[in-house]
């Protein structure tokens, strides 16, 4: 059974200040718990009879056997499932260096939790490992973005940093792309296996101060090309058309 305390600091994660006070952010549901509890430090396991029966195993620093009303009154999900984690923050450091030799994507400004959470899915599709995000980009540790995540954050890791002078810095040692839509036909120009590929907000895509950063500027063209269609496409839509594209070019060809 949950004391007060253990409830008022579940709930407590589902906001920013109550995250970064505790070091700690929550994650729902069997699947997503499956394939994160390897990857944090779980301070606490809340789960039910049924759950905790199919997992004997399972070790956390404090577990907890609760019934399905008791988890539902406690969930951030519209459809609580059986287990619920607090897990500890992973302190990642940015090694500019191991950038040098991969494909990586920079977010600037992408503010929507859900948009988060599928690039973050998308990134770990695509077998990209860093995304590098601007201090206004959704929190990653928002239960929405991990939820959107589907267990990817276990593997992609994200930073935050002034994407000015970190892009200025990287610009001498590798390409930088953004797409745009004056820019470059992507199927048609020459692509590089490692590079940064900056997303822009959902909104106002790459900001000005960002922009004369950008060495390759890429275009995803509509089909067919001059027809009358939709302003823009949704940018974890856009994200998964560029990063595949940048995939499908180092796929050789069976003779």
């Amino acid at each position: 059974m949950l004391t007060k305390n253990q409830i008022k600091f579940i709930q407590s994660l589902s906001r920013r200040k109550g995250r970064i006070e505790s070091g700690c952010f929550l994650a729902e549901g069997n699947k997503l718990i499956e394939d994160t509890l390897h990857a944090f430090k779980c301070r606490m396991l809340v789960a039910t009879h049924e759950w905790w029966q199919k997992h004997t195993a399972v070790q956390a620093e404090l577990t907890v056997e609760v019934t399905h009303d008791a988890l539902a009154r406690i969930s951030q999900l519209t459809t609580p499932q059986d287990v619920l984690a607090v897990y500890e923050m992973p302190q990642h450091q940015l090694d500019e260096n191991s950038l040098k030799n991969e494909l990586s994507l920079v977010l600037d400004t992408i503010q929507d939790p859900g948009n988060l959470g599928t690039i973050i899915r998308i990134a770990d599709w695509m077998g990209i490992h860093n995304i590098i995000c601007s201090p206004e980009t959704a929190d990653v540790y928002n239960p929405k973005v991990v939820q959107a995540t589907m267990g990817a954050l276990a593997r992609v890791a994200v930073y935050y940093t002034p994407l000015e002078p970190f892009l200025t810095h990287m610009s001498k040692e590798m390409p930088i792309y953004g797409t745009f839509l004056d820019g470059e036909n992507i199927y048609q120009k020459s692509l590089t296996n490692n590079g940064l590929i900056v997303m822009g907000n959902e909104g106002n895509g790459i900001s000005d101060a960002i922009r004369p950063l950008i060495s390759q500027r890429l275009y995803i063209p509509n089909y067919p090309q001059g027809a009358a269609t939709s302003e823009s496409l949704n940018v974890a839509v856009a994200t998964a058309i560029t990063c595949a594209e940048f995939r499908r070019r180092t796929i050789t060809p069976k003779m």
